[in-house]
């Protein structure tokens, strides 16, 4: 296979980061109300600012597209199905934000971003065997995603009655 021109590879980038910030912009539909809702909730004294979420999330989806970029520019086995893994945690990345904050599903929130965590975890390893780069931009993202866990499941305890 010849070697992809700098248009191609420039393409691709755009491509993945789209991607990764699709993710992000259907989940931000689901948080149109986020603001208000999330200050109604009890939070543990460890909880972030709200502000530093936004922040926080640009640079993790943006990490996120360029590891899959990486992944997808790479001549090492076959990408397909490390970068299915990816297509799919992003999809469960996006369908957290629905479940507890337009949906107000506590335990489901929770399950689901364990899941989401076993799938980054599953891509990471997946990504980092093709290019180890590729993997090491996904820890941060892991690592914020197991903080998240914890908070989902705090929040939840601490607000059964608007988390049910």
């Amino acid at each position: 296979m010849p070697p992809m021109t700098k248009q191609k590879q420039l393409l691709g980038l755009v491509c993945w980061l789209l991607a990764s910030f699709a993710a992000s912009a259907i989940g931000a539909l689901a948080s149109i109300e986020a603001k208000a809702f999330y200050g109604q909730l009890t939070q543990p004294g460890w909880a972030p600012p709200p502000w530093l979420f936004g922040p926080v999330w640009t640079v993790l989806y943006a990490l996120m597209g360029v590891a899959a970029w990486l992944v997808w520019r790479s001549e090492a086995r076959s990408p397909k199905p490390a970068l299915a893994l990816f297509m799919v945690q992003l999809g469960l990345n996006a369908l957290w934000s629905w479940l507890f904050f337009s949906w107000h599903q506590g335990l489901w929130s929770f399950v689901e971003v364990l899941a989401l965590w076993l799938l980054i975890l599953a891509t990471l390893v997946a990504f980092w065997k093709r290019r180890p780069l590729a993997g090491a931009l996904l820890l941060p993202y892991l690592l914020w995603v197991a903080f998240a866990s914890a908070l989902t499941f705090s929040l939840w305890q601490l607000n059964p009655q608007l988390l049910g």
